[in-house]
C-alpha cells in the first residue's frame, strides 16, 4: 500500500479515476443528497480500490455490467472519514448513496437565513471535504473530468462550477439542471449551489450570479473584472478555463473566496460598495493559472498554491492600480504573516516552514498565511536574485511544463534547479523552503504612501495622534495598513477617539470594520461590542470570525463571556467548517478571574 497524501485514503498503486458521472437529487427537506455516481478508471482495478468518504450511508455498488461489488466502510477517522474499500477488477464502477444531514462540505440555510426567503446549499471542500459529498479519490493528486446532474426544487437554481448544458422540468415539481466539465480538476474543486439565483452578464465570458436582491450592487461591485481577466492573460497566458464567473454567496460563506474553475465563490463582504476590495478577485482569478491549472500534490505542499498565486495576485494588482498599491498589499500580507509565526511558533514551529508535514493533522485547524505570505516572499527574492524579465520567463515555463498535473515541492524544486541554474548560490532553498520561520534574507517593500502611514504610526506612539484631516484622506487600502500596525490593546481615549472620529464601527468596508473592532475586542473597548456582536451574527467569513472571536477571548472573563454568548446565538449560521473552529477556540480558552478595570460602559 502506497499512501503518498496523508490526507486520503487513496492508494498510489491502485488506478486513478480520469472520470465521473455525478447525479444528485437534491433533498432540503431532510437536508441531505441522495446520489449516485460512475467512477471510470484508467485502468482496472486489481482486487481493491480504496475510496474516501466521510458520513456517508452506501446502499450499493456494482460494476459496469450490474454486477454488486463487495464493498467495506472502515472505522471513522476524526479526520480523514472512512475507507471504503472496494473489492473488484471492474474498471468502472457505480456506487448508490446518501449524505449525512450534518456534511462538512454542506451548508444548508433555511428560507430565513437568506436575503430571498427561499432556502439555499452550497459546498466548500476544500481541503478534505470532498467526500463527504461524494465517495471519491480525495486527494489532489488525481484529476478527473465530469458530468453532472442536479435535481432540484422547481423554484430554485442549480449552479455549478462547470460548463452549463441545460435544464429541463421533470415531475415532482423538481427540475434537473445538467453540467459537463471538460478538463481535469482535483476533487476539492467540486462545487455547486442551490437557491433563488440570478444572473447578470459582464461580458461574454463574465457572469455574476447571486440572489435577487445583491445582483445589482454585485454586477457595480464587480464591473471591472473582465479588464483583469485580460490584464491576467498578459501575464501569464490565454486564460484557460473558458469562462470566469462569480457568484456571490451567502454571508455564512466560510471564505473570502473559493477558486472553483468557471464560476468562482466569493463572499458577499466584498461589496463595500467602492471597489477597493478587488485583490480578492485578483487572487481568485490568479488561481486560474496557479492551483487550478498547476495543483500542489498534498496538503504538504500547499504553498505551491498559495505562494504563487499571491504572487500573481499582487502582479496583477501592480499592473491595475501601480507599485504603491501592491506595495500597500504587501504589507498588510507581512504584518499578517508575523502574527501568524508567532502564533504557530508558541504551537508547533514547524508549521512555519514553507513543506509541511501534516500526516495526522487536520489542515483545517493549521491553516495559516504562512504558505500565502511566505511563498509569496520566497518567490519575490528570485525574482529579484534573476530579474523580472528572467524569472517571467521562468514563470511561463513552470505553468507550460506542469499544466494540468498535480505537483510535489520536490518537483517544483528539480523544475527550479533546470529552469535557473545556479540560483542556489543565490538563494538558500532549504532554509526558505524547509527552515522554520522567516529567513533574514526576506524581501520587504518600500512606498511614499508606506513611509506615510509608517511617519503618523510612530508619531502616535509618542503621544501624538495623527491629523484628522489626514487620515479622512486616507483609501480603504490606507486604512487597512494603518490599522494592521496599531497596537492591540490601545488606549480607551485613543479608542474612542478613532471610533467617534471616523465612525469606524459601521464603515461598510468589512476589512476596515473588523480591524478596527478587533482592535477594540483587545482593548476592552466595551463601546463597540454591539457592533462586534452584529457583525459576529451576521458574517462567516473565517478571515473576520478568527481574530474577533480570539481578541475577545484574550481580553479577560468579560470578553471571553461575550464571545460564548454571541456565538451561542450564530452558531446555527456559520458553516460546519467555521463551526467547529470556533468552537474549538473556546472550549479550548482558559478564562482570567474577574472584570479588568479597564473595561468601560
Amino acid at each position: 500500500m502506497t499512501r503518498l497524501d496523508p490526507h486520503s485514503f487513496a492508494d498510489d498503486q491502485q488506478p486513478s479515476t480520469k472520470r465521473f458521472s455525478l447525479d444528485l437529487f437534491v433533498d432540503f427537506e431532510a437536508r441531505i443528497l441522495r446520489g449516485t455516481v460512475t467512477l471510470c478508471l484508467d485502468r482496472p482495478a486489481e482486487g481493491v480500490l480504496d475510496l474516501d468518504s466521510r458520513g456517508l450511508t452506501i446502499e450499493s455498488v456494482v460494476d459496469a455490467s450490474g454486477h454488486p461489488i463487495e464493498h467495506q466502510c472502515g472505522g471513522r477517522d476524526a479526520i480523514l472519514g472512512e475507507r471504503l474499500r472496494l473489492r473488484t477488477t471492474a474498471s468502472e464502477v457505480t456506487i448508490k448513496y446518501r449524505t449525512a444531514p450534518i456534511a462538512s462540505a454542506l451548508q444548508w440555510l433555511d428560507a430565513a437565513q437568506t436575503r430571498s426567503g427561499r432556502p439555499y446549499v452550497f459546498t466548500q471542500c476544500q481541503a478534505i471535504h470532498a467526500r463527504s459529498v461524494v465517495p471519491c479519490q480525495d486527494t489532489p493528486r488525481v484529476r478527473s473530468t465530469y458530468s453532472a446532474a442536479l435535481n432540484v426544487p422547481r423554484s430554485l437554481v442549480a449552479v455549478m462550477a462547470a460548463s452549463a448544458q441545460g435544464s429541463r422540468d421533470v415531475e415532482g415539481l423538481r427540475t434537473v439542471f445538467r453540467f459537463e466539465m471538460p478538463e481535469a480538476i482535483p476533487s476539492y474543486l467540486l462545487a455547486f449551489a442551490v437557491g433563488n439565483i440570478t444572473q447578470r452578464d459582464l461580458d461574454a465570458r463574465t457572469r455574476i450570479y447571486a440572489e435577487p436582491a445583491t445582483i445589482d450592487a454585485a454586477a457595480e461591485e464587480f464591473e471591472n473584472v473582465p479588464a483583469l481577466i485580460t490584464k491576467a492573460e498578459a501575464l501569464f497566458g490565454s486564460y484557460p478555463w473558458t469562462r470566469f464567473d462569480l457568484l456571490v454567496m451567502p454571508p455564512s460563506f466560510p471564505y473570502g473566496g473559493m477558486e472553483n474553475p468557471r464560476l468562482t465563490f466569493v463572499t458577499p463582504t466584498l461589496l463595500a460598495g467602492d471597489r477597493s476590495l478587488v485583490n480578492v478577485v485578483a487572487h481568485e482569478l490568479a488561481h486560474s493559472w496557479t492551483g487550478n491549472l498547476i495543483t500542489n500534490a498534498s496538503m504538504n505542499d500547499f504553498w505551491l498554491n498559495e505562494g504563487f498565486t499571491v504572487y500573481a495576485e499582487r502582479r496583477i494588482l501592480e499592473a491595475t492600480e501601480g507599485h504603491e498599491s501592491m506595495a500597500l498589499h504587501a504589507a498588510l500580507g507581512r504584518d499578517g504573516l508575523e502574527r501568524d509565526l508567532r502564533r504557530l511558533s508558541a504551537i508547533d514551529p514547524k508549521l512555519t516552514r514553507l513543506r509541511t508535514q501534516l500526516e495526522g493533522v487536520d489542515p483545517d485547524e493549521v491553516y495559516s498565511l504562512v504558505p500565502y505570505e511566505k511563498g509569496f516572499l520566497f518567490l519575490v527574492l528570485l525574482e529579484a536574485k534573476v530579474g523580472r524579465d528572467r524569472f517571467d520567463q521562468f514563470l511561463l515555463a513552470y505553468i507550460d511544463r506542469f499544466r494540468f498535473t498535480s505537483i510535489t515541492t520536490d518537483e517544483f524544486l528539480a523544475f527550479l534547479r533546470e529552469a535557473l541554474p545556479g540560483i542556489e548560490a543565490d538563494v538558500d532553498l532549504g532554509a526558505w523552503i524547509d527552515g522554520e520561520g522567516l529567513p533574514p534574507d526576506a524581501p520587504s517593500f518600500t512606498s511614499a504612501r508606506l513611509q506615510t502611514i509608517q511617519g503618523l504610526l510612530e508619531a502616535w506612539g509618542r503621544g501624538e495622534r495623527p491629523d484628522a484631516g489626514k487620515l479622512k484622506a486616507f483609501d480603504a487600502t490606507e486604512w487597512q495598513v494603518l490599522l494592521s500596525q496599531l497596537p492591540h490593546n490601545m488606549p480607551i481615549a485613543d479608542c474612542a477617539w478613532l471610533d467617534q472620529g471616523f465612525r469606524l464601527s459601521r464603515i461598510e468596508n468589512a476589512e476596515i470594520r473588523v480591524g478596527w473592532l478587533t482592535i477594540a475586542a483587545a482593548s476592552r473597548y466595551v463601546p463597540a461590542y454591539d457592533a462586534i456582536r452584529e457583525t459576529l451574527l451576521s458574517v462567516g467569513r473565517m478571515k473576520y470570525l478568527r481574530p474577533l472571536y480570539a481578541a475577545l477571548i484574550q481580553s479577560g472573563t468579560r470578553g471571553f463571556d461575550f464571545a460564548a454568548e454571541v456565538f451561542a446565538q450564530a452558531r446555527s449560521g456559520y458553516h460546519p467548517v467555521a463551526e467547529a473552529l470556533i468552537s474549538s477556540m473556546i472550549s479550548n480558552a482558559q478564562t482570567s478571574s474577574g472584570a479588568d478595570a479597564r473595561d468601560v460602559t
